[in-house]
């Protein structure tokens, strides 16, 4: 008997827990939140985990940090979600910024929370970060991927969408004098979209750009710490680690219209350089509208 009560109590506490993040989503987070997890849910079948380790219920849990970033910090606003394709595979195409690739969350979580039927995003993530402690596991059950041509051709071949920064380490280790300047593009994404018959959906990320204003990039010690990039703020690595905090931006999401192409993805670099061009020009366009529509960084 002695033994079966803490189990009983931890069972108690779990269901009290369980019930109190319920109400918690569905009263801030979005109310019919529980309704969008079964809508998931289903797409991932009886098993409750698809092979590459995503599970909608661990959502439950990552939901309010998400939460709390996208509506109450950032305040994202996305535009352009009537555009999107309502089911199938797509291809997100966004730019990169901010040392922290907080542009891939808000991203997903309009997605999740405001995307009309819901999506879960699938980011192509650098292959460093799952090597981050605790990280690994937790972004699998989030449904986020390592970034190989393997996994995303095989997602997009299960009608999923896919989220994609061609600009790499390039562009979320941009300096404030490159803020907004689209840094080269790989081609891979391209290939992959031709392979697959998918199509590209351009996403402008404004405001993440100046989240972590970086003076320089301190390669060397990026380099001796095994980093990507070690960013150099005015607040970090000052006020370390409070300078690690982004700053509170305002995000805004602009999605543009569905873009198809023809071709074959062996063809030669020049061929698919110029499908890559068009991609590359049409997310341009959409920055830059979305700059001129904003009227400040904070709000």
């Amino acid at each position: 008997m002695g033994s079966r009560q803490p189990k009983g109590e931890a069972v108690l506490v779990q269901a009290v827990a369980d019930t109190v993040l319920t109400r918690f989503l569905e009263r801030y987070v979005a109310e019919d939140f529980e309704s969008r997890l079964r809508t998931l849910q289903d797409e991932v079948g009886e098993l409750g985990v698809d092979p590459f380790g995503f599970d909608p219920q661990w959502l439950r849990y990552a939901a309010p940090f998400a939460w709390f970033l996208h509506r109450i910090y950032f305040r994202t606003e996305a535009t352009g979600l009537q555009l999107l394709p309502p089911s199938g595979r797509v291809l997100f195409v966004a730019n990169h910024s901010g040392q922290i690739p907080l542009d891939g969350m808000m991203i997903a979580t309009t997605m999740l929370l405001d995307a009309q039927p819901p999506r879960i995003v699938r980011s192509m993530l650098e292959r460093w970060v799952p090597t981050l402690p605790f990280v690994s596991i937790f972004m699998a059950r989030c449904g986020q991927v390592v970034g190989s041509p393997e996994n995303c051709q095989r997602l997009l071949e299960q009608e999923e969408a896919i989220l994609v920064f061609p600009e790499g380490i390039r562009g979320i280790s941009k300096t404030w004098r490159q803020r907004y300047q689209l840094q080269p593009f790989g081609q891979g994404f391209m290939r992959l979209a031709l392979q697959t018959k998918t199509p590209i959906v351009p996403v402008a990320v404004i405001g993440a750009e100046e989240q972590a204003p970086t003076l320089l990039n301190a390669r060397p010690i990026a380099r001796l710490l095994g980093l990507p990039s070690f960013p150099i703020t005015p607040t970090f690595p000052l006020l370390f680690p409070i300078g690690m905090l982004p700053l509170p931006v305002k995000y805004r999401l602009h999605f543009g219209k569905p873009l198809s192409f023809e071709g074959d993805q062996l063809d030669d670099d020049e061929v698919i350089g110029q499908k890559v061009d068009e991609v590359r020009e049409a997310l341009r366009r959409l920055i830059r509208q979305g700059l001129k529509e904003r009227d400040h960084i904070f709000w």
